[in-house]
């Protein structure tokens, strides 16, 4: 998995690419946990996103709780098959989510 933070004042967006699985979760929970302090702003670009695991749903559900106190947070540009993760789980009504 490929994960890419690109920070804007206090917004941060956060792209990952490929597979969101138990061994790439930690890399997606540092990318966002070395970057969050000050951000308002939180967006999570999973346009790449081809899979995702139960680890990568425990990073994402980690952030909202961060954002929920210092601002707001939402994924975009999500695949059909990742949105069906967001939807058995039911995140999608927890989380702000953008399908493609």
């Amino acid at each position: 998995m490929n994960v890419t933070t690109i920070p804007e004042g206090t917004k941060l967006t956060v792209i990952a690419e490929g597979k969101l699985g138990t061994t790439a979760a930690p890399e997606l929970e540092n990318a966002v946990k070395n970057n969050i302090d000050g951000v308002t702003e939180l967006i999570f670009d999973f346009e790449k996103l081809e899979f995702m695991a139960s680890a990568g749903l425990r990073v994402l559900l980690s952030a909202a709780k961060t954002m929920k106190k210092q601002g707001s947070m939402k994924i975009i540009k999500v695949n059909p098959e990742v949105m069906e993760v967001f939807t058995f789980t039911g995140m999608a009504d927890m989380i702000d989510i953008e399908a493609i």
